[in-house]
């Protein structure tokens, strides 16, 4: 997901627009949508608020918000039909928490980014929207869930996507606690990865095994205290949501830093009730992991998270094409296969011998090895172009196919050629989707509803098991 999410030439695009103050730009290089609409916000609640909002997207810095978006197995796709907050801009009211998905502070505009619902995810675009809390019925007509997600808020992780507060990644995500290769941590580092009991001894779990490995549990009497800051509040109950069906409770007290240990006792509402500290804060930082293990080496992270590690590197480019010529064993010689006037072709046949070969193929016979692999190149994608396709850089992918096959290449009928027409065929589904019209061949997602107050509405009728 690394080498084919966020590619070099998309942070290349979108760095260079945006120290030039183009954002708009910026955005579209990252493949964002931009749904911003900044002369109608100045309109509906003044100048400054619209002066507030365009100075956050003046420093937004899309393709580290790429990189830091929440995804799913296997591959590393974004995680879809998801709502994450940026930046909340008040507007003289105070915040209310609803249920453990969502939250909203009645009176207020959000910046949002979000991701397509599953069916119209192909292309891996984003899109950056404004919701107002006071009107939510009106972004439901374009996504299934347009109220912003609780669990995966990125307003108090400005770091994730403000390039202003880039630097604070070390810090916030407990660089200088674990123990990466080529960084100089300011404590003695553990081994292995973080446990479930902090080295302050200011969170005790109790039980072996209530956390799973990857939890960033030294940061979570830290990050607790920030969340309940955020919604005015020193101390309280904090739901940590770390795994399937695996949930912690955490009781922060006010003080300095902030004291968390383990409650067993909740609230008449349930856990439901609770502030839930944010999937960003929860887990390690998957770049450290990657670091920490030798899987990727500084140059092949963002420059922002390089710099921010103390690493001043840039990503190199990695298309995975070979240049020069691929070497076939065609009846029992090694012969050579390479592009000729942007076209495969053989070399080490002679012209006539080719058009011979061709037409025994053409008559259900079987061709030399030589044209055998020609074929299998014209019908068969490669690993990378279908990797680059999954992650929505069709243009990465075009690049190889040019590459290897030629500019001027005719693709016959195969697994290549469906899969890039279906990458076309998505992009046309995403368009549906953003106009707010069904796909060929399915319905209409219903977005969900909301009454006067802008609170969830239950279905009317509920059908009995």
């Amino acid at each position: 997901m690394r080498e084919f999410a966020v590619p070099p030439a998309m942070i290349e695009g979108a760095t260079a627009r945006r120290l030039v103050g183009d954002w708009s730009g910026a955005c579209t290089a990252a493949h964002v949508d931009v749904e911003v609409d900044l002369r109608s916000l100045a309109r509906t609640h003044g100048r400054e608020l619209a002066a507030r909002v365009r100075a956050d997207l003046r420093h937004l810095a899309p393709d580290l918000l790429r990189w830091h978006l929440p995804r799913i197995a296997p591959d590393g796709l974004l995680r879809p039909g998801l709502t994450m907050v940026l930046a909340r801009y008040d507007t003289g009211s105070v915040e209310h928490l609803d249920d453990e998905s969502s939250w909203t502070s009645t009176g207020s505009v959000h910046l949002v980014v979000r991701t397509p619902p599953a069916w119209a995810a192909a292309g891996q675009r984003i899109s950056l929207a404004l919701w107002d809390s006071a009107s939510p019925a009106i972004a439901a007509r374009l996504h299934p869930h347009p109220r912003p997600n609780s669990r995966y808020r990125l307003d108090l992780h400005r770091h994730l996507w403000d390039s202003r507060r880039a630097a604070e990644l070390r810090d916030r995500s407990g660089a200088m606690q674990c123990a990466v290769p080529g960084l100089a941590p300011d404590d003695e580092p553990d081994s292995g990865l973080p446990g479930p009991v902090s080295r302050d001894g200011g969170l005790d779990f109790g039980l072996s095994g209530s956390v799973p490995p990857g939890c960033a549990v030294d940061r979570w009497a830290a990050e607790a205290g920030i969340l309940l800051q955020a919604s005015g509040r020193r101390s309280g109950l904090v739901l940590v949501r770390c795994g399937a069906r695996k949930r912690v409770v955490l009781d922060v007290h006010a003080d300095d830093p902030p004291a968390v240990r383990i409650s067993r006792q909740y609230p008449r509402g349930g856990i439901s009730a609770l502030p839930v500290l944010p999937d960003a804060a929860t887990w390690v930082l998957p770049d450290l992991e990657l670091l920490r293990v030798g899987a990727i080496t500084a140059d092949r992270l963002h420059p922002l998270i390089a710099s921010a590690l103390g690493r001043d590197a840039a990503p190199t480019e990695t298309s995975g094409v070979t240049p020069g010529h691929r070497i076939v064993e065609c009846r029992g010689e090694r012969h050579r296969i390479g592009l000729v006037n942007g076209v495969l072709a053989a070399l080490d046949h002679e012209p006539a011998e080719i058009r011979r070969e061709e037409l025994l193929a053409a008559l259900t016979g079987t061709p030399m090895p030589c044209l055998q692999a020609i074929d299998r190149s014209l019908r068969h994608p490669d690993r990378l172009v279908c990797d680059r396709l999954d992650h929505g850089d069709i243009d990465g992918a075009l690049a190889i196919v040019e590459a290897e096959l030629g500019a001027d290449a005719v693709l016959r009928d195969g697994p290549l050629r469906d899969a890039l027409e279906a990458a076309v065929r998505q992009r046309i589904t995403y368009g549906l989707f953003r106009a707010g019209l069904p796909a060929p061949g399915r319905g209409h997602t219903p977005p969900d509803r909301y009454d006067r107050k802008g609170r969830r509405a239950r279905p009317r009728h509920t059908a009995s098991r």
